[in-house]
């Protein structure tokens, strides 16, 4: 990787941000990985650690991994941390207070994996899938169709998660709402079939994250920001498309900043590509252009491989010159970076990177989904 501080443009990645009811010391935002290292839904000290070690090495803003809401069927995976209960929220609050001894700035990322829990995963418990019509994303019947009033339960514990995380210290709350999971199967006109006001078009189909922001905000107040991550790819299909043109783009985020939408996390694959024809704007940059909010982008930032095939031959990632990510941020297409795979292998990525020492920045590989670094 050629040496960053090289480049007339690196210092667009350190430069103070104020916007969206956040004041970070720079533009550099740790992704939400998922990483399962909390028995019983509980982070512990380890986990509070994995996160200081980032703010300590100059991360502006961590999102924390997935932590699922009070729900049966919340989760897909053992040991990933709950964002309720007196245990799991202690552990939340010593993170927080760690992570802000270090002079950073940490939201949850609040989850509900609808339709992508696998019942095998989880033996002992009759919870079964949940989703907007039972479908699963090759459009099986594998799960329960909400009710209404399930529906409106499920809206509930989003917002009493985010005033738990308002209550025990985070700066901000960060909505789950891409990659195939509960909101976003609601999105999803292949998972999304239903006929009542949480289905229809691509608008009417937003409701469901319109009632969720709403209820959010209701529980936070003004002034506590909110960040909503969508992404238009599946994980079972990734040129999956919400909206196909910036017209459609448009319609579909404006109801999600009406009901309260501070930041938009736009999760792409790799950063770079254009998401439209005819301009070179990526997913992030027609968000921002389109809202007017500042937005996130994500994907790939650091690694010389996209993400999404760093397991097909277990090889990893090495490390990849950033000066086209600082020449967008430059330009202001989008106003944050988020690292994922790059930060969790390398826990000093973000002061290394600042100081010019790129010759010591760490290879993704792997193995580092298996500790915390």
């Amino acid at each position: 990787m050629a040496n960053a501080s090289s480049s007339p443009t690196v210092k667009a990645l350190f430069e103070p941000f104020s916007g969206g009811g956040f004041e970070l010391a720079n533009r550099i935002v740790m992704a939400p990985m998922t990483r399962s290292f909390s028995p019983g839904g509980v982070p512990g000290p380890d986990v509070a650690a994995y996160y200081k070690r980032r703010a300590e090495n100059g991360v502006g803003l961590i999102v924390t991994e997935g932590t699922v809401i009070n729900h049966p069927a919340a989760a897909a995976d053992r040991d990933v941390p709950h964002f309720y209960g007196e245990k799991a929220l202690q552990g939340w609050a010593e993170v927080v207070k760690s992570v802000h001894e270090a002079g950073g700035r940490i939201i949850p990322q609040i989850w509900h994996v609808g339709m992508a829990r696998n019942p095998a995963t989880f033996p002992e418990s009759d919870a079964v899938p949940i989703g907007p019509s039972g479908l699963n994303a090759a459009g099986e019947r594998t799960g329960h169709e909400l009710t209404e009033s399930e529906i409106a339960s499920l809206v509930e514990e989003y917002a009493k998660a985010a005033g738990e995380a308002k209550r025990i210290g985070f700066d901000g709350v960060e909505l789950h709402g891409a990659h195939g999971y509960l909101i976003d199967q609601f999105f999803w006109a292949e998972t999304n079939k239903r006929t009542d006001r949480y289905g229809g078009d691509l608008v009417e189909r937003t409701r469901f994250a319109v009632e969720v922001i709403e209820a959010v905000r209701k529980a936070v107040g003004p002034g506590f920001p909110i960040v909503f991550r969508f992404s238009q790819w599946k994980p079972t299909d990734y040129q999956a498309k919400l909206a196909r043109t910036p017209e459609e783009l448009e319609k579909f985020l404006a109801p999600l900043a009406a009901a309260g939408v501070d930041v938009f996390h736009a999760s792409t694959r790799r950063f770079w590509e254009p998401e439209f024809e005819g301009s070179e704007l990526n997913l992030a940059g027609w968000t921002k252009k389109l809202t007017g909010k500042p937005t996130i982008t994500v994907g790939s930032v650091g690694l010389d491989t996209e993400f999404t095939r760093l397991f097909s031959d277990g090889a990893g990632a090495g490390t990849e010159n950033i000066d086209g990510l600082l020449e967008r941020l430059g330009r202001h297409e989008f106003d944050l970076v988020a690292i994922g795979r790059a930060l969790l292998a390398d826990p000093a990525w973000a002061a290394k990177v600042r100081d010019g020492r790129d010759d010591e920045l760490i290879p993704f590989k792997p193995e580092a989904t298996r500790t915390l670094y």
